[in-house]
């Protein structure tokens, strides 16, 4: 069976070396997307930070990462302007394009950039939250079709 996941650095939204280690210690749930993204996204990761404080252990039960598909417009500035918009802490990485794409490979996430017609693109990309474990080891994926109690069960397992 592949392996989901693995130590990686990103760029963080203050423009340094973001390592996958520093995730170590506290369960995470990472989500890749792009700044621009006009549903899947917001939804995503407002549900996240919801849930999270549903859980009842506070923002350090587990961490919540944003990593962009979309390098070309998001920067570290933009992902961490969007990291800002949901009213807790989530953690916004980007990176050069060849970064992104290995950590993508990393994870078996997708993302294709598609072209509008009259200009500029949008990204179809996975829209699964990976849950990793305090050690760094994939666990298990939250769907957006999955309800909030589902998606619940898994996270309380996930932090326990």
């Amino acid at each position: 069976m592949a392996t989901i996941g693995g130590p990686f650095t990103l760029t963080g939204s203050d423009g340094q070396p973001f390592q996958s280690s520093r995730l170590n210690g506290k369960p995470a749930a990472i989500f890749f997307g792009f700044t621009n993204c006009p549903d899947v996204c917001p939804t995503t990761l407002a549900r996240l930070t919801k849930l999270r404080r549903q859980l009842g252990k506070g923002d350090d039960a587990m961490s919540i990462v944003f990593i962009t598909v979309d390098p070309e417009r998001d920067g570290p500035a933009e992902v961490g302007s969007y990291a800002k918009l949901f009213n807790a802490p989530v953690i916004g990485l980007t990176g050069s394009t060849a970064d992104i794409e290995r950590v993508k490979k990393q994870f078996g996430a997708f993302s294709q950039k598609v072209d509008q017609p009259g200009g500029g693109y949008s990204v179809d990309h996975t829209a699964s939250v990976f849950l990793m474990d305090r050690n760094g080891s994939f666990v298990a994926t939250l769907s957006p079709e999955e309800g909030d109690p589902v998606a619940l069960a898994k996270l309380q397992r996930l932090i326990a």
